[in-house]
């Protein structure tokens, strides 16, 4: 069955990698850094199906003036030399899994249409490399990398931080939505995507990006294992961190297992709409004079609208007692004098501290962090054991 994956990362100096590295290796070419005098050569492996440099359409008009970023050591190393800073951002990567089910081309069609959507998106680079399955992994794992600038490309070189990488200020101010919504766009444009070259190829199959809540799923996410771990039990061996893995899962079905049964006892016998006291399907009869009390509720501004409604009662029920044992019949009250009265009493509550302190106003500075920091995406949908780093 397809499954899908997408998973967003940055390449960054702070965990010493480089941009000259991830397009070497992952393009399957030698290239070497000019910032750091490094060789990279992976130009031997022979897993790489395809790979393609993406530019924004809007500079399709000029050719002859992109011809240095249509080349892949001068593209990434012109990134490389743009970048200031010993921890800055120099590339982000785009992970996603190709379906089986497709044929060659089709994946070659489906990676090739979002490489081209992210570089219009964004107005960066995008490069492309398709690789095959892992001889030694699921012969399912067809995956694709796609290498995107963090800054925007142009005739002249290197333009400001774009897409993700742009600072939440800079967001903010262009009315951009923050990057945690960007992230879910993007799963779900991807998800989108799949599912409509599934559907070209007469396939059923189908994927979502969504959690198993969201869609409705009640049940355990299975547990992804990792690569080296499925490759020693493959061989015959036992690995512990798989055994580890299993068993953890094995858990937590279990415990949610005793977490359901009450309640599904209860759906069985009726117990959930029978009260505690009384005739099935009708509420308890409460003792006349005596009033029920309203469930705690933990917002403060709802206890105080039910703290002003049960005062009124309160007052309401006096003046008819007084009423009643004077015989007399008074007019009902306006609507000016109930509001008269919940403001004497809204008045009367904060005198006595009943006012919840005021919220602190979110930072604008911690906003920034969230936005310039790696937003924390959904588990994916837990499909093939091989990983996606070749």
């Amino acid at each position: 069955m397809a499954i899908f994956h997408l998973n967003i990362k940055p390449v960054g100096r702070s965990s010493g990698r480089t941009a000259t590295a991830a397009a070497a290796y992952r393009a399957g070419e030698r290239i070497r850094d000019e910032r750091t005098g490094a060789l990279y050569n992976h130009s031997k492996r022979d897993d790489v199906l395809h790979k393609e440099i993406f530019l924004p359409s809007k500079l399709d008009g000029a050719d002859s003036r992109m011809e240095w970023a249509r080349d892949r050591s001068t593209l990434w190393n012109t990134v490389e030399k743009a970048e200031r800073q010993g921890r800055a951002r120099v590339a982000r990567e785009y992970q996603v899994a190709l379906p089986a089910e497709l044929s060659a081309e089709q994946r070659v069609t489906l990676a090739r249409t979002f490489s081209r959507e992210i570089s219009d998106r964004y107005n960066v680079a995008v490069d492309l490399a398709i690789h095959a399955p892992r001889p030694e992994g699921d012969p399912r794992n067809f995956h694709a990398h796609l290498l995107a600038t963090t800054r925007e490309v142009t005739p002249e070189g290197m333009g400001p931080k774009t897409g993700l990488d742009m600072a939440g200020e800079v967001r903010s101010e262009l009315g951009l939505p923050p990057s945690r919504q960007e992230f879910r766009t993007l799963r779900a444009r991807w998800a989108e995507l799949t599912n409509e070259a599934l559907r070209e190829a007469n396939i059923e199959a189908r994927v979502d990006h969504r959690t198993l809540e969201a869609q409705g799923i009640d049940r355990e996410p299975v547990p992804h294992l990792p690569r080296g771990a499925l490759a020693i039990e493959r061989s015959g061996g036992r690995s512990e961190v798989a055994e580890r893995i299993r068993e953890g899962y094995r858990q937590r079905v279990a415990e949610r297992r005793e977490r359901e049964a009450p309640k599904h006892a209860a759906d069985v016998s009726g117990e959930r709409s029978t009260p505690a006291q009384g005739a099935p399907g009708k509420p308890t009869p409460v003792e006349p004079g005596l009033r029920q009390k309203p469930a705690p509720s933990q917002d403060m501004d709802a206890r105080r609208r039910q703290a002003v409604q049960d005062w009124l009662k309160h007052r309401a029920s006096d003046e008819q007692a007084d009423r009643g044992s004077e015989g007399e019949h008074s007019p009902r009250l306006s609507m000016d004098e109930i509001r008269r009265r919940a403001v004497a009493a809204w008045k009367s509550l904060q005198s006595r501290g009943a006012e919840s302190p005021a919220s602190q106003p979110r930072s604008r500075t911690r906003e920034a962090g969230l936005d310039r920091g790696e937003a924390e995406q959904p588990r994916d949908t837990p499909g093939l054991g091989d990983d996606l780093s070749g």
